[in-house]
């Protein structure tokens, strides 16, 4: 039995102590929160857990052998860090940490220690998302080209990361999940419109060897709330619109085939327009897998799907876009 301990318990933190208590082969010993009312709601909702106000509390817990911690960026690593010194498995909330110099410390240190180190990509576990791998993998689509995402909603406006290190992790993380190839460079826009120069409204392009693309727009000033990715491979396309609640996966039959010519001013293309269906996409609650994987990858000594391989690869892009906007956009080549 894995006696848990999870640090933060404000927007997330609730949620990973819902689907951590339905988990059989763990316990949840302690949750850390310095705000004694957010640990009065912890107290009414599972009597059970321990509330402590100072992380140290469940850090310096020798009964404790795995932490989680649901709190903002710039205290993943040294929260991280102590933890996985004391010999705690950890599971972060995206992204992994503020720097890649970061979490290369972390790996480092988790492999030293033969520790399990996991970032918390959600979507990763979705149904949606385990359905188009499938469809990738077993070619439905042909050669995939493209990835071209749009995630914008009205706020929330944060103090100390920018747009794209807020929202871009969820799909950054599905273009890593789903195209195994590393990215050659990054170039990245985007705007402030507040006193604090942080951006609230950013463009980024992520370039591939192989020539796919890969294009997210990320913003905090949009009316409407949309979580739309379109995936373009040369027989089928996919609609991915995260915000349907039922049909969450539409499956285009509709392609074009360039048709080669002498006169190479002219370009031949023929289009084909088909047929749409929509797969069954499996409901389960994604949340609740991240857990069974965390619990499961320290049980068995197995690498999670949201590993931190995947983790230091989201902010290798991240920290490129970031070099790219100062840059007026420009290209900014991945290590």
């Amino acid at each position: 039995m894995i006696n848990v301990g999870i640090i933060g318990y404000g927007y997330w933190g609730p949620n990973l102590v819902r689907n951590f208590f339905g988990q059989k082969d763990c316990v949840i010993k302690s949750v850390a929160d310095a705000r004694p009312n957010r640990l009065e709601l912890l107290a009414k909702a599972y009597p059970s857990v321990q509330g402590v106000l100072n992380a140290d509390g469940i850090l310096n817990d020798p009964a404790i052998d795995a932490v989680v911690i649901a709190t903002p960026v710039f205290t993943h690593f040294p929260l991280a860090q102590k933890a996985l010194q004391n010999g705690k498995h950890v599971l972060l909330e995206k992204p992994m940490a503020s720097s890649v110099q970061e979490c290369n410390i972390l790996i480092g240190l988790a492999a030293q220690k033969n520790l399990l180190l996991m970032v918390d990509h959600t979507f990763l576990y979705t149904g949606a998302v385990e359905k188009i791998k499938e469809l990738i993998d077993t070619n439905a689509l042909g050669n995939v080209k493209y990835l071209d995402s749009t995630r914008i909603n009205l706020g929330l406006f944060q103090p100390d990361i920018n747009v794209l290190w807020d929202l871009a992790p969820h799909d950054l993380s599905i273009l890593r999940y789903l195209h195994d190839e590393k990215p050659y460079s990054v170039n990245a826009t985007g705007i402030s419109h507040t006193h604090n120069g942080i951006e609230n409204i950013a463009f980024m392009t992520i370039n591939y060897q192989s020539g796919f693309i890969a294009h997210l727009n990320c913003s905090w000033s949009s009316p409407v709330k949309v979580r739309m990715m379109l995936i373009g491979g040369d027989q089928k396309m996919i609609i991915y619109n995260d915000v349907e609640p039922t049909e969450k996966i539409k499956v285009y039959d509709t392609g074009y085939e360039l048709k080669s010519d002498e006169d190479k001013n002219k370009i031949l293309v023929d289009y084909r327009v088909g047929d749409i269906y929509v797969p069954k996409v499996n409901n389960k609650e994604a949340l609740a897998q991240v857990a069974s994987d965390f619990i499961g990858g320290i049980l068995e000594k197995r690498t999670p799907r949201s590993s931190h391989h995947i983790g230091l690869d989201i902010v290798k892009m991240l920290e490129a876009s970031e070099q790219s906007i100062k840059n007026k956009g420009a290209e900014v080549k991945i290590s």
